[in-house]
């Protein structure tokens, strides 16, 4: 049955017509921005509160004010039933009809009650109501506002400043510009008028919830997007941003147009416009890179103004090698490593820098840990040890279960050699998770761990130096803190996350039980 509200029929009001709680609304709802609605839903709240505290907060009190009249009324309700259990928020049906005869179960029966004088705990008590949901419907409306413009650059005027951080009036609220998200050596003042990116919001922050930056990396490219029209029409793409703030930034662009230089474009006639945004980030210096498909292209075009002789990309391990002539050794480095930190940014690849003679000392070292290698595990001579490691065999696994038909490319070996030495590596392999499964065992690891699928003796040593030795030490990892114990090369990220799923599957049988 719907619930009814029924009021007795010698129940009146006693209040008088309150217009200035009106009025109060008004001035409230005008002053924040919100609604009058907001504002006196609060205030009835307050007044619910007071009431409550006057007659008892085991009671159901409710207050309403008229919308019209600014009237206050204040009721006490309860709930019909047949038998009441307790007479607080509970009457029965045969005392309700003596109230009202038309009453029902499921009715709730409303009985008005004098007007309450607020004394001044009371009155403080309302206040605070009043403004914590005033203030709460002030940050919902701000988040309303601003949650579709995460990205945007704003003009903002500064109200004060705060242990460095500086507090912003951009319009319908407050924004929160840090000391960290300032340009270094910047200082602005009451009344300066600042561009600032809205970098993020915090609904259930206390205070401004506006998170503004001035050295975020798509604050440049918002400057950008302001200054070259073709960034902003479409025709020219900022591929990525890399900024050390207040020093220097590498800005990435790229248009499929062949006829537009994006560089240029950038750049500006006698360089206007990159200047316009040099002026905005307070000196800092800006290389517009040519952004390209090719790793190698791109991480060349990054390294800007060193010269690059040579470029070895392992797209397994997401790492570079960037060989360069000494004289040009400082200059791809950069202050500090500032150029090649920034280009590593930039690309989103490890980029390693090395004279030649450094190149050829290290793949000579990588060459001799190899030989040595597999001389060890395959118990073969040097002269077999450096024809694998010259054929590009790094992995005693890679001769194991390589198709024995790609050996005959090797000059000397035959069938019977091949199948030999994948025999031998095969039992090298064999012995050595062997002695890494006992090792686990021997250090406490549990059995249902050891028996899960997904892991290899590479692994479980990996994760027993991390002290993980039960499924629920795995389990409470993530995909990336695995991949941060045992390596890239062990794991991709996808079968990490199905490893910690397995661990945790036995968490969903126990509630499921």
């Amino acid at each position: 049955m719907a619930s009814r509200k029924i009021k007795p029929v010698e129940s009146a009001l006693v209040n008088q017509p309150r217009h200035e709680l009106l009025q109060v609304a008004e001035v409230v709802a005008r002053e924040k921005g919100i609604e009058r609605e907001e504002v006196l839903s609060a205030m009835e709240q307050a007044i619910q509160k007071a009431g409550k505290a006057k007659y008892g907060f085991e009671h159901d009190i409710r207050a309403t004010i008229d919308r019209n009249s600014g009237e206050v009324s204040i009721h006490r309700v309860r709930v019909v039933v047949e038998e009441a259990a307790e007479n607080l928020t509970q009457i029965s049906l045969e005392e309700a009809k003596l109230q009202e005869p038309h009453a029902e179960v499921g009715d709730e029966l409303s009985e008005t009650l004098p007007p309450i004088e607020f004394g001044r705990v009371a009155a403080q008590s309302a206040r605070q109501v009043i403004v914590q949901k005033v203030r709460d419907a002030e940050r919902l409306h701000q988040f309303e506002e601003f949650k579709d413009r995460i990205n945007e650059i704003i003009s903002g005027l500064v109200k004060r400043v705060e242990f460095g951080n500086v507090v912003l009036d951009i319009g319908r609220g407050e924004g929160v510009l840090r000391r960290e998200d300032l340009i270094p050596r910047e200082t602005f003042r009451v009344g300066d008028r600042v561009r600032v990116l809205i970098a993020d919001l915090k609904p259930e922050a206390r205070g401004p919830m506006v998170a503004l930056s001035r050295t975020h990396p798509q604050f440049m490219a918002k400057l950008f997007e302001q200054e070259v029209p073709e960034i902003y029409d479409g025709i020219i793409e900022v591929k990525s941003v890399a900024r050390d703030p207040g020093s220097r930034a590498k800005f990435a662009v790229y248009t499929q147009d062949p006829s537009i230089d994006p560089v240029g474009a950038c750049v500006g006639m006698r360089g206007t416009r990159v200047q316009a945004v040099v002026n905005e980030l307070q000196g800092e210096k800006v290389d517009i890179i040519l952004w390209s498909a090719n790793p190698a292209t791109f991480v060349v075009n990054a390294l800007a103004p060193a010269e690059i002789m040579k470029v070895v990309i392992d797209e397994e391990s997401k790492r570079v090698d960037v060989v360069v002539a000494e004289d040009q050794l400082s200059l791809a480095i950069g202050r500090r490593g500032q150029n090649v930190r920034l280009a590593s940014q930039l690309t989103g690849w490890n980029i390693d820098i090395m004279t030649e003679a450094d190149e050829i000392a290290r793949r000579s070292e990588e060459n001799v840990n190899r030989c040595q290698l597999f001389i060890d595990a395959l118990d073969v001579d040097e002269m077999i040890a450096q024809l694998l490691a010259a054929e590009g065999f790094s992995k005693i696994e890679e001769i194991a279960y390589l198709d024995i038909s790609e050996f005959s490319n090797i000059e000397g070996f035959d069938d019977e050699i091949a199948q030999e030495l994948q025999n031998r590596a095969r039992q090298y392999i064999g012995k050595r998770d062997q002695d890494i499964l006992k090792k686990c065992k021997d250090a406490g690891m549990a059995a249902d761990l050891l028996a899960l699928e997904g892991l290899n003796s590479a692994v479980f040593s990996k994760i027993l130096d991390a002290k993980i030795k039960t499924l629920d030490d795995l389990a409470e990892l993530s995909g990336d803190e695995l991949l941060d114990i045992t390596g890239k090369d062990a794991l991709s990220l996808e079968d990490a996350n199905k490893v910690i799923m397995a661990a945790r599957a036995h968490w969903f049988e126990a509630e499921n039980a």
